[in-house]
Formats: C-alpha cells, sequence, structure tokens
C-alpha cells in the first residue's frame, strides 16, 4: 500500500507493479475485479478460501435457538448424497434478524454456526443443505402421538382402549416434538391411544381400535447454508 502511494504521488516515476499477497492459502472461488481499472486501497480483488474447511449456517427461529448448546449433534441432510454428513455447533450467534417468511410473516432467526466433522470432497461454498440438530436424547423414551393429547383445564389427558373401551388417563408431558411427546407417567408401554378423539368420546365409551403408524422424529430443523471459514 505505501508503495502504491508513492507511486501515484510521482506521476514522473516510471509504471511498477505492487505486488498483493494472499493472506491465506486456497484456491480462488470468485474474481471480483476482472479487467484493469482504478481502484481504491483496501478494495476486494478475488475470494480466496480453503474448500476443506467449511462451516455450516443453519437459520433457526430464536424461540428454537434457545434449545441449542454448542457441541450438540448436528446431521446434514439433504445435500446431494444417500447419508447424512455429521456436524457439531460450534456456536449460537448473540443477535438474531428479522426475516418475512414464505407466509408473509415477520420471523426472528438466529445463525447457528456448525463444522462438518469430516472433510467434504464434494460439498463447496454456498450450497444449500438441510440441518437437524439434536437438542435433547434419551436412550429410552415413552412416546405417544401429540394427537392423541388434549387438554382439561390444566393437565393433558390421553384415551387409552381396555377392553373394548376408552379410558381417560392424565398423563405428565415431558419433551415434545411436532409429531411425538415423551410421557413421564400415566401410560404403561404397548397401551393402544386414541388419537384425534372426538367429543362423543368419554370415560367409558366403547370403541373398536385400528392401527396406525406414524413416523417419528426427534431432532430440531432449519434451513442451512454451507460458507467459507
Amino acid at each position: 500500500m505505501a508503495r502504491a502511494a508513492l507511486l501515484a504521488g510521482n506521476q514522473s516515476a516510471p509504471a511498477a507493479s505492487v505486488k498483493v499477497l494472499a493472506p491465506t492459502g486456497g484456491r480462488v472461488l470468485r474474481v471480483v475485479e476482472e479487467s484493469e481499472r482504478v481502484i481504491v486501497a483496501g478494495a476486494p480483488l478475488v475470494e480466496v478460501s480453503n474448500p476443506a474447511k467449511l462451516e455450516v449456517v443453519i437459520e433457526l427461529l430464536s424461540t428454537d435457538a434457545v434449545k441449542v448448546s454448542p457441541g450438540a449433534t448436528v446431521f446434514i441432510e439433504a445435500w446431494g448424497g444417500p447419508e447424512a454428513l455429521d456436524a457439531r455447533v460450534r456456536l449460537i450467534e448473540p443477535s438474531a434478524f428479522t426475516k418475512v417468511s414464505a407466509l408473509g410473516i415477520e420471523e426472528q432467526r438466529v445463525n447457528v454456526i456448525a463444522d462438518l466433522t469430516a472433510p467434504s470432497s464434494v460439498l463447496g461454498d454456498g450450497y444449500r443443505v438441510e440441518g437437524r440438530i439434536v437438542v435433547w436424547h434419551s436412550d429410552s423414551v415413552l412416546q405417544v402421538p401429540v394427537s392423541a393429547l388434549f387438554r382439561r383445564g390444566d393437565v393433558w389427558n390421553v384415551f387409552v382402549v381396555e377392553d373394548g373401551r376408552a379410558r381417560l388417563r392424565t398423563v405428565e408431558v415431558g419433551e415434545r416434538t411436532p409429531f411425538t411427546a415423551q410421557i413421564k407417567s400415566g401410560v404403561e408401554a404397548e397401551a393402544v391411544v386414541i388419537v384425534h378423539p372426538a367429543n362423543e368420546i368419554t370415560d367409558g365409551t366403547r370403541v373398536e381400535p385400528r392401527e396406525q403408524k406414524y413416523r417419528i422424529f426427534s431432532r430440531s430443523s432449519g434451513l442451512a447454508q454451507l460458507q467459507r471459514k
């Protein structure tokens, strides 16, 4: 910079080239200035990065971000390969930003930064992926579909099927996902519960059980984007 300033101040001096050194080794991702022209000091010329050192930026709602801790396990999905990639949360940014959703609703979002545990030879800067962050886990969880839960006053209830009749049970609910809820007490494992119970069903109503399969999820998700460090 000093040499360039001296050349600019001395118009009679012969033209000379000025070396510009890259601050780090890597590959050129983008050439900012492709043609010769006069630029100001500090203007970017090229973007240089090491593709082997990528970080994942995951946008979460602020209400979900408060449940995430540094070191949490992240599964990187929908990146184009058959298996999820492993990553770890490094940072939850301290400041949220407002983003308008597809429905036109203003949402407060927070960037969660995660590092891939193993370098990827196919992913690059700016690629779109999806991240699932583990915010809680247990080796053994008794759970029911959230559609089986309903409130009466301040307590949660479910209807279980016993001897062909609906029986009301008060349950203690723990962790929840959009699809399932942890049951701490109130019903036993292998109990048959009624999902979407109609208002006509009361304790003792005769019912006929019908088996229904559910997909179970236990991790919060968010849109994510890879970016260089």
